[in-house]
């Protein structure tokens, strides 16, 4: 019986038996809550991931060489610990490109087993993909090449080896990949990368008296592994100085379970303007923004000369129940500080108009799908390499009802498409979930109404996933495959081995 099924079963009853005492099972309930706000040094000025270089090549491409390594980091005082990293020892470069670029990037493996790079959020030909079925083996080089063709986002890459993909991005392998477009650079947003434009990947992790990874499972936790120490693009108490009146931060939920609750340590607003998939239509104003393993949020923040302030994640009572307290849902950690300069630069503003707002909520609905993630699986069934769960056809939309029915917290990822969030229980959706994403968070119960339209890359034997994002759930077995098909193709046949194509 898979853990969570046993959890199920136990776990909530030992959440709430935890909470009303039980000696050291109390005692444990008890300390389960982090709270490092004003407590801990931010103190180390915030890395901020180098740019790859990109170099053209005889087709016109922009050609990247991306090498992944091993490595050892100076995380913290003391012993450095082992990572894992791309071009570097821990994390990766930060991938641009603009729509309508075609981009050839190869992937040389210098580790001592197979691995692969996904482009989470990309819209790009299945054997480009970099989910499962592209592995790289040790020693080896995978080149794929595609037309980047979408709106300007925030996307980012990480392994998706079946059945170790928790495990591979927790060592190290993460990076950002933005595209950018000319619609948006007319918008006058900040632009500066690293100034006013900031790259912000978020993870937890947990570390031993030797400084290494541990990857620690809370005692009757659900979600995967849960850290007590958070870093920022690798960096352990990071600040950054400010020098413009208006910056925009790309958070990047890049932990492998942890639920983030952004929010400010004075309660300031912020503008919520893009998530995963591009631009909003209009800014949302807000303090708190929830992002779960996988999403991404572009946000402006303004300062004041000489102020500071910091970057929290505050508890999230209303998610997780009882046990919830054990995966860190009531956690209160600093993330950032910000430390304003005495005079700012004040030469960006906010337009009250951003993107286009999603469009398929009136379109013809070609197929309405059902999921149910419960159990380490989806609608009944784990995750099977050599099985194709279904087809769908090329220039079409389709509406997938997504429940999590597990009992606890899940979310939902789908490889290839940006999708319009239509309802939540027959609901308009809230503000944060109004423009295109690729990974939504799936609150207990609630039933996520998801239009997509398929288009361009068509392959009747090369699937695309669609998962939880929470890794260890999709290790485990909550993840299934789709194909897209052409006019008159039928589902065929994953090809046997693996496709390095």
């Amino acid at each position: 019986m898979e853990r969570r099924t046993v959890l199920k079963i136990l776990g909530v009853g030992l959440g709430g038996a935890l909470a009303l005492g039980g000696g050291g099972l109390g005692t444990y309930y008890a300390a389960a809550r982090r709270d490092t706000a004003g407590k801990i040094d931010l103190d180390t000025p915030l890395r901020i991931p180098p740019l790859a270089e990109a170099t053209a090549v005889a087709s016109g491409a922009l050609s990247f060489a991306l090498g992944i390594q091993t490595g050892e980091t100076q995380l913290k005082d003391g012993a450095p610990t082992r990572t894992w990293g791309i071009n570097g020892t821990y994390l990766a470069p930060t991938i641009r490109a603009r729509r309508g670029e075609t981009v050839e990037i190869a992937v040389h493996n210098g580790l001592d087993r197979e691995t692969s790079l996904h482009w989470h959020g990309m819209h790009l030909p299945a054997a480009m993909d970099g989910g499962p079925h592209q592995p790289v083996a040790a020693g080896e080089t995978w080149t794929p090449r595609w037309t980047v063709d979408q709106p300007a986002a925030t996307l980012w890459y990480h392994p998706h080896v079946h059945g170790a993909t928790a495990d591979h991005t927790y060592r190290g392998l993460t990076g950002l990949f933005i595209v950018d477009d000319e619609d948006t650079d007319a918008l006058g947003l900040p632009t500066t990368y690293g100034v006013d434009d900031v790259p912000m990947i978020v993870q937890d992790r947990a570390l031993d008296g030797d400084n290494q990874f541990v990857e620690r499972l809370p005692l009757a936790g659900s979600l995967g592994v849960i850290g007590d120490e958070i870093l920022v693009n690798g960096t352990l108490g990071p600040y950054l100085d400010v020098t413009t009146r208006l910056v925009r931060l790309r958070l990047l939920n890049a932990s492998n379970a942890r639920l983030y609750n952004f929010g400010f340590s004075d309660d300031r607003t912020f503008a919520l303007i893009g998530t995963d998939g591009g631009l909003l239509a209009a800014p949302w104003e807000t303090n708190r923004l929830y992002l779960s393993p996988g999403e991404r949020a572009e946000i402006v923040v303004a300062f004041e000369p000489g102020e500071t302030v910091d970057l929290r994640s505050y508890p999230s009572p209303d998610l997780g129940g009882a046990s919830g307290r054990l995966d860190g849902f009531a956690d209160r950690l600093d993330i950032c500080r910000f430390r304003a300069a005495d005079t700012l630069a004040d030469e960006t503003a906010l337009p009250a108009a951003l993107g286009e707002a999603p469009d398929l909520a009136g379109a013809d609905v070609a197929a309405e799908r059902s999921f149910v993630l419960s159990s380490d699986q989806i609608n009944g069934r784990s995750m099977a390499m050599d099985r194709i769960d279904f087809g769908v056809r090329e220039g079409t939309v389709e509406v997938w009802e997504v429940t999590n029915d597990n009992g606890y917290i899940h979310n939902f990822h789908v490889h290839d498409v940006q999708f319009q969030v239509l309802t939540v229980d027959d609901a308009a959706p809230p503000p944060h979930l109004s423009g295109w994403k690729d990974t939504v968070l799936l609150v207990q119960g609630s039933r996520y109404r998801l239009a997509m339209r398929f288009t361009d890359h068509t392959d009747p034997n090369v699937p695309y996933m669609y998962h939880c994002h929470l890794l260890q759930h999709e290790d485990d077995g909550m993840m299934g495959q789709f194909v897209v098909l052409a006019e008159g193709e039928q589902v065929g046949a994953v090809p046997a081995g693996h496709d390095h194509s």
